[in-house]
């Protein structure tokens, strides 16, 4: 009877002792730089302080986002900054958030919105958002809600838009 209550009791105290599960990142990584090519070029760079991956292998990254967006030529064309940002998995998507800056070198374009897309899979930038470009060289600006652009900026297309124009002609 003694061994009997011992094994019980022994079995009980296994069961109390499972804890929650852990829901936090698997995998915590500084100075983090993904690389993405095509064919042995360079397309995008990015680079954060620290990246956070969760058991469905989503990342948070807390801090900063600077990422860099190539030519055919290895030349940056591009370069976008944000506050923090993250990559949903399921979704093949990396989502930059708060102060985001977009910085287009040849034509010196400032594009500034909460928050933008990007998705690897169809080198597709995109924003449901609030945005503004600004042309530094011609000070014409442009307002829009939603915008559709190629990952490296070269062509983008603006849903709802408005914006102060400079006019030369006859």
């Amino acid at each position: 009877m003694a061994i009997c209550s011992m094994l019980f009791l022994a079995c009980e105290s296994k069961k109390d002792k499972i804890g929650a599960v852990y829901n936090g990142p698997l995998e915590i990584v500084n100075d983090l730089t993904l690389k993405y090519s095509e064919q042995g070029n360079m397309k995008v760079l990015v680079r954060t302080p620290k990246s956070l991956t969760y058991q469905n292998e989503s990342r948070v990254f807390p801090d900063s986002v600077n990422i860099s967006f190539f030519d055919s030529l290895g030349t940056v064309v591009t370069t976008l900054r944000s506050d923090s940002g993250r990559y949903d998995r399921s979704a093949d998507v990396y989502i930059v958030k708060g102060n985001v800056r977009v910085v287009k070198s040849e034509t010196r374009e400032i594009l500034t919105t909460s928050e933008l897309s990007w998705s690897p899979g169809t080198r597709k930038v995109f924003t449901d958002k609030a945005l503004s470009v600004k042309n530094t060289q011609t000070s014409e600006i442009t307002n829009a809600i939603g915008m559709d652009a190629e990952q490296d900026f070269s062509r983008i297309k603006f849903r709802k838009a408005t914006g102060v124009y400079k006019f030369t002609g006859p």
